[in-house]
Order: structure tokens, then sequence, then C-alpha cells
């Protein structure tokens, strides 16, 4: 049991995973434990999804959050070991991500917003591709891109749905963001671009009522949008802890060779 004074307040989450459940069982039984609330550490048993729900829940709360890989395949988690768990936390190297904030403009008038850790993405709706105008910083960069979607990635969403879509891996500390087309028609030779991360990007979906296009930030959707703008939020940040030895920034620089042989 934990009963030093000097020992970070930790409490336990998990998914619905059975494995996940047996975990947080283990570990509640080896660690004291508080409410959320009161911890410095969230403990977050599960995959990649549990993270980014996690760290949308604690966002703005300065908490600092480890996960372990109770899940599928874990990129946002280390391994999972309930030995010297205090100590890992302790030792674990802090990475801040800022997400990305979503504006966007419907068929209806309505305006939305919400807030993007992996990609802001744009879907076609329906069989007809999407036809899109491209602006960043307010220039006009391309008139038209005929395509199945468009996606907007941060660093840590660069090995993700980006990494899926032919689209580049960024170093976790590379102040870039991707775009990526998803199976672009017309310029179909072009692969996206690398822009800086203060940069502001306005997508307009050409022939909306002909063409209904959707934009997904992260898990929240909205439908038939005729204009999109995106841009990270500097002043907002969630902190994951990893294991030194298993860094995110390493994790990334590992996902370039991993299908190299």
């Amino acid at each position: 049991m934990n009963t030093s004074s000097d020992q970070p307040n930790i409490a336990i989450i998990h998914s619905p995973a059975p494995e996940a459940r047996a975990a947080a069982e283990e570990l509640r039984a080896r660690y004291d434990t508080v409410d959320v609330d009161e911890a410095d550490v969230v403990v977050a048993l599960g995959g990649d999804g549990l993270m980014l729900h996690t760290m949308h829940e604690l966002l703005g709360t300065n908490k600092r959050i480890f996960g372990m890989n109770r899940g599928s395949l874990g990129f946002l988690m280390n391994e999972y070991r309930p030995d010297g768990l205090l100590q890992r936390i302790a030792n674990a190297v802090e990475t801040e991500i800022h997400p990305l904030r979503m504006h966007v403009l419907d068929k209806r008038g309505q305006e939305h917003e919400a807030l993007a850790f992996n990609e802001v993405s744009l879907f076609r709706e329906r069989h007809q591709a999407a036809k899109l105008k491209i602006c960043v910083d307010g220039k006009v960069r391309m008139e038209e891109l005929v395509c199945d979607g468009l996606i907007i990635a941060t660093p840590a969403g660069s090995t993700a749905y980006n990494l899926s879509a032919h689209g580049p891996i960024l170093p976790i500390d590379t102040p870039l963001l991707a775009l990526t087309p998803i199976s672009p028609f017309r310029p179909r030779r072009w692969r996206g671009a690398i822009i800086p991360d203060t940069a502001k990007v306005c997508v307009e979906v050409l022939e909306a009522e002909k063409r209904p296009v959707a934009a997904v930030a992260d898990n929240r959707e909205y439908r038939d949008v005729l204009r999109v703008d995106v841009w990270q939020e500097k002043d907002k940040a969630a902190h994951l802890l990893f294991d030194p030895e298993r860094s995110l920034s390493e994790k990334v620089i590992a996902e370039q060779f991993r299908y190299c042989d």
C-alpha cells in the first residue's frame, strides 16, 4: 500500500473491457487510490479510445494521465505492469498534446464547435465525391479538391487515420500539422501538405447540396457542413505520462521504421 506523503494521489479508471476491469481491481488492491477529482495522476486502463476520452474529460484540469494498455493497439498507452506503478509514474516523461478546435457552419445555418487531439476529418456523405476549397491563413491554396475527404492531423494523430491515408508521420514535438487528402481524384497526384501549427485552415464545401460532407473532430460528428475552420488551441493541453524508454516521441519515430523489412 502507498503510505508516503510525497507520492502523488492516483485515481484509476478503466474501459468496460474485462481485461481492463480486472486490471483496475488488481491495482486498487495494491495501491491507495482516490476519486478522479482528488487525483494528481489518473491511471487509465484500456485502449486508445479510452485515452482520447480521458484526455477530453480532463482537459483544463492539469491532471496528468498515465495510461496502461488493456485494449488492442494502445499507441497512446504504456505497457501494463502492476509492479512498481508509483515509481514508474515518478520517472515518467510528460508530453503535452494541444488539441485542434473545429468550428463548423452547417446548411441550416447552425454553428458547432468541437476539439480534436488526433485529427479533424471531412468525409463525403453519399456516392459522389466531395468538392472542397482549401484556404490557409486566408489565402486560397486549392480552388477545388475532388476527393473522398480531407484530414487535418496533429503530430499525435499523424500515426492514426492520417497514416492510413498515406499522410506523413510528424515528430511529436514538431510545430506542424498535416493536411492529407482521402482518395484524391483531382488533382490526382496531390499527396497533401505540411503547414505550421499556427495556421488557420478553412475548408469550404462546394456543391454542398449535391455533394454533402460530414465533419468529425475525434468522435464528434456534424453532417451537411458548408464550412469548417480549424486551428490549434495553444492554451489548452492534455498531459500524458510515458515510461522513458517508450516515450510518445520514441513511439512516433519507431513507427516510421515499423514496416521497413
